[in-house]
């Protein structure tokens, strides 16, 4: 009994030291695990002239918003603002499931994402129109046509004047299909002649290379092919021109401009709108903060589209 006495004692003595090794080195590997998430909550974090930050575009404004990005890059050489460009469903998409803070699409939430969003945060996500977008339609150079109705616009979308082919930027996801649904087809169906492409540069090669082909694009991306380093798709394609609604003149038709979106002589215009979920200081309100700013609106109106918080005048100027 002695000896087995001894030989516990002797046991135990041996065993605590083995537990206090372990338990050291647990509670050093729980510190690291600890900083590690520290460090990692600290990299995340942002602030508006500092740090990476992905979002979500509507894929119909790339040109616009690439300028904006570069801009904000050039004032804020810490500040990576990563835009994701896709079709306009799956910007909200990443909105709900918060892969993405913020957004540029062509409508504001509706009422029942406001009433979600306000269940599951707290408060509505914030939204500013930023600028006036446009839905532009093309056709090849070789078409004898170039003078379009809303009438027409549809019977060619039904495929009532079996033709032309239409190409647009997606199926049914993009804000300018959804403008389509909405604006010109009121409830009909598309015809069969409607060709899907992968998006709106896919829209340009469509209606280059088919001479009975009309197309349907951003006027954010013809504005930018306008320039003259794209002398090719100048040579051949040109825009339409739309009937329009509000002119005391009869049969008088707009091509989209800035300044024709201003004066509402050409009707298909939409907005650009900016939502944004956070509210304190980050990288993702410093970029939502600058596309209403007077540079970020300057930009808009230098890409040919129609700011929406700054009215710039044109001043005549008299030279002595």
């Amino acid at each position: 009994m002695y000896l087995f006495n001894i030989r516990y004692k002797q046991s135990i003595q041996l065993f605590f030291p083995i537990i206090a090794i372990f338990f050291l080195i647990g509670l050093d590997s729980c510190k690291k695990k600890k900083k590690e998430k520290e460090e990692n909550v600290i990299s995340t974090q942002t602030t508006p002239d500092n740090g990476t930050l992905h979002i979500s575009v509507d894929e119909t404004f790339r040109p616009v918003i690439d300028q904006e990005i570069e801009m904000y890059h050039a004032t804020y050489p810490n500040a990576h603002i990563i835009a994701d460009y896709k079709p306009e469903v799956d910007c909200f998409k990443d909105f709900q499931n918060d892969t993405s803070r913020l957004i540029i699409v062509a409508r504001g939430l509706d009422s029942s994402e406001s009433n979600f969003y306000k269940a599951q945060l707290g408060a509505v996500p914030r939204y500013e129109i930023v600028a006036f977008d446009a839905v532009a339609v093309l056709v090849n150079r070789q078409s004898p046509d170039s003078l379009f109705s809303y009438e027409q616009l549809q019977d060619i979308l039904t495929g009532k004047e079996s033709n032309k082919t239409v190409a647009v930027d997606g199926s049914k996801a993009t804000s300018t299909v959804r403008y389509l649904i909405d604006s010109i087809l009121k409830g009909k169906e598309f015809g069969s002649n409607i060709i899907a492409t992968s998006g709106s540069k896919e829209v340009l090669n469509y209606v280059t290379n088919n001479v009975n082909a009309i197309g349907f694009i951003g006027y954010s991306w013809m504005a930018a092919i306008q320039d003259s380093t794209n002398s090719y798709y100048n040579s051949k394609i040109k825009t339409a021109l739309i009937k329009c609604k509000t002119c005391k003149e009869n049969n008088m038709y707009a091509r989209p401009s800035q300044e024709n979106i201003t004066n509402m002589r050409y009707s298909m215009f939409r907005p650009v709108v900016s939502i944004i979920k956070d509210r304190d200081p980050s990288l993702a309100t410093g970029f939502y903060n600058f596309l209403q700013s007077e540079r970020g609106q300057l930009i808009f109106r230098r890409a040919l589209l129609m700011p929406a918080m700054v009215a710039f005048n044109v001043r005549q100027v008299n030279l002595k």
